[in-house]
């Protein structure tokens, strides 16, 4: 880990400290389904793309003309309009009318160019907003799924050539009304300040969003087996010897990490599994 990483984790850390995430305005959400099951670290190859944690599966599917959304922007999305559907508690949300303005809101610096940030958030904001999730439990007794977008529809009315420059009409997405109500009824509390600290990581992100959802309700020491763990975050690694030993020593490199960040959390590291053991949570309040 760089330096200049290293001092960005440690400035959010003393700051989470200082003050809570209610206090600060960094109190933020993210969707249940993705938390449980994750969306692709890298550019997958196919238009679709699973994850598994245990008896629960998501399958993301693709626009055949665009893509699956991939990496740490889709994450951070995600994370705004659940935080966005909880505050104001309405399926529509408005984005602004400056594109600078919102990425600002993500913690993104607008660059421009072919490889700029502009260029990636709206890649990234067409992959997610056109792909569809189909969430499935299998258990003993029953099957229970359901299909969802997360947007019915969405509007950017944004200069990509000219971020600073409002648009003739507010930039707005219309949220899928399953998706809303999964969102404002179950949201998954997280600290805006850690996503931000995180946000190099894809990998790191999700680790840090599940461990502040489990420590949430864990009443028990348990252990969570190495291969349960790549389905659930590591299913684009090759399911071969070196694949699952690549897979475990990224976990393990981004866990670290988390843990500055999250430096309550009580976890141990073996070579067949994880072993949880009960935590506070990062973010000690129950949503509204």
């Amino acid at each position: 880990m760089d330096k200049t990483l290293i001092d960005k984790i440690l400035s959010e850390v003393l700051a989470m400290e200082a003050e809570d995430a209610k206090e600060a305005g960094a109190l933020g959400f993210m969707a249940r389904a993705m938390v449980q099951a994750t969306l692709p670290h890298s550019k997958p190859e196919e238009l679709v793309f699973e994850r598994r944690n245990g008896a629960f599966s998501l399958a993301i599917m693709a626009h055949p003309r665009v893509g699956l959304p991939y990496g740490s922007i889709p994450r951070l999305l995600t994370a705004w309009i659940t935080t966005e559907a909880v505050r104001t508690k309405e399926p529509t949300l408005i984005l602004g009318h400056t594109l600078s303005g919102f990425m600002e809101q993500l913690d993104m610096v607008p660059t421009g160019g072919r490889w700029g940030s502009i260029t990636r958030l709206r890649d990234q904001m067409k992959r997610l907003f056109s792909s569809s999730i189909s969430c499935l439990y299998e258990g003993n007794n029953n099957d229970v799924g359901f299909n969802i977008h997360l947007v019915d529809q969405y509007r950017l009315w944004w200069s990509p050539k000219e971020p600073d420059q409002a648009g003739l009409w507010q930039s707005t997405i219309n949220l899928n009304q399953r998706f809303f109500d999964e969102v404002t009824t179950h949201p998954i509390p997280i600290d805006l300040r850690a996503l931000k600290a995180l946000k190099r990581s894809p990998l790191a992100l999700d680790i840090y969003c599940w461990l502040t959802y489990r420590m949430s309700y864990l009443q028990r020491n348990t252990q969570i087996p190495w291969e349960a763990l790549q389905a659930q975050f590591g299913s684009d690694y090759e399911n071969t010897r070196q694949g699952r030993y690549n897979f475990k020593m990224a976990f393990n490199k981004h866990l670290r990490s988390v843990m500055v960040v999250y430096h309550g959390v009580n976890v141990e590291v073996s070579d067949s599994s994880l072993l949880l053991k009960p935590s506070p949570t990062h973010i000690r309040i129950a949503p509204k």
